[in-house]
């Protein structure tokens, strides 16, 4: 019998099924991994190093499917481009944030995109001392208007109990309209408090 042209498993094929399960919306674990990929869930393990491992697939094959790439233009302009990237990232993987959350990023395609980030904000003028907190504020951005993003469309549903939110609702838009809203002026304000904090003085957003 010839050998198949393609091995059956391996770290690239287990963490795409991974995604793919929650993409679909089902149950995810080892054991509908191995199912979905038609092995034992002990022939994982040869390949990855527990669940943690496998998570850490899937971060790193999310990451290069939304990955942004310096171009050599200004860091607010990458800044904004990469906040667009990740906030539609998580929109689109909501599920997956609890398990990406508190896990050390190991992944070389995830360290190699914060190390661009970490690049180009030294090379546009931020103090190294500065960088890793800036770089946690854009994470904590991201994570948040993407969840944001990914909301009901009617987030709040106050009845009859309030005195100024329900009037305020009346009118208000609801949905992505709302979402993209509330982002580009969260966009703004803090492209605007990061030149702050390099002394440049606010221009119109990127």
């Amino acid at each position: 019998m010839p050998r198949p042209s393609a091995p059956l498993l391996s770290p690239d094929i287990i963490g795409a099924a991974g995604l793919a399960l929650v993409r679909d919306g089902q149950p995810f674990g080892v054991n509908a991994i191995a199912r979905r990929l038609g092995v034992r869930p002990s022939s994982l393990y040869n390949h990855v190093e527990g669940m943690d491992g496998i998570v850490e697939l899937m971060r790193g094959r999310l990451v290069e499917d939304y990955r942004v790439v310096p171009d050599g233009g200004s860091w607010d302009r990458f800044v904004v481009d990469l906040l667009r990237a990740q906030r539609r990232m998580y929109a689109d993987h909501p599920q997956l944030v609890p398990l990406l959350i508190g896990k050390t990023i190991t992944h070389p395609a995830v360290i190699a995109a914060y190390d661009d980030l970490a690049t180009v904000l030294v090379d546009g003028g931020f103090a190294e001392s500065q960088v890793l907190t800036v770089i946690a504020i854009i994470d904590a951005f991201a994570i948040g208007f993407g969840l944001d993003l990914a909301s009901p469309d009617d987030v709040w549903d106050p009845g009859e109990s309030t005195r100024t939110l329900g009037r305020i609702l009346e009118d208000s838009e609801r949905g992505d309209a709302r979402a993209d809203r509330t982002f580009d002026l969260g966009v703004e304000l803090l492209i605007d408090s990061l030149r702050a904090l390099l002394g440049v003085r606010p221009a119109s957003s990127p």
